[in-house]
């Protein structure tokens, strides 16, 4: 029966054109990550995911140098302006809606940056256990 309302609730709020909050890895209300510069896979500043979103942008970090630099060795380069994409590049300290996967592979390299647990997704959940997210 609670999954039928779910459902139903869910159509409602496609018709009327509304969203359904999100949640983070802790079970509450999804915060922001960061909004300068803008983050997110739909530069809204928080780390919201969808279908088109192929790389699941979830995980909210707040960058290092360390971090920055293997990403870059990996062939995804945070640090360069990329004014054409409105993309300022990225400074240690600053957050970033990170793809799970990459957090992932950064983690197991050991250079894996904080996360913000409030603002990453529940997605994440997916990927990585919460007692890896938590450390």
């Amino acid at each position: 029966m609670k999954y039928l309302l779910l459902i139903f609730l869910t159509e409602i709020a496609m018709a009327q054109n509304m969203s359904i909050p999100s949640k983070n890895v802790l079970g509450t209300s999804l915060k922001k990550c960061f909004d300068s510069p803008k983050t997110g896979f739909y530069r809204d500043g928080s780390c919201q995911t969808g279908p088109e979103d192929q790389g699941t942008h979830v995980a909210c970090a707040t960058m290092t140098k360390e971090f920055l630099e293997f990403t870059k060795s990996k062939g995804n380069d945070l640090i360069t302006a990329r004014p054409e994409l409105d993309f300022p590049g990225l400074k240690p300290g600053e957050k970033w809606c990170l793809c799970a996967l990459r957090w992932n592979e950064a983690n197991k390299a050991g250079v894996a940056p904080n996360l913000d647990l409030k603002a990453t997704h529940e997605k994440m959940l997916e990927f990585v256990p919460i007692d890896h997210l938590k450390k």
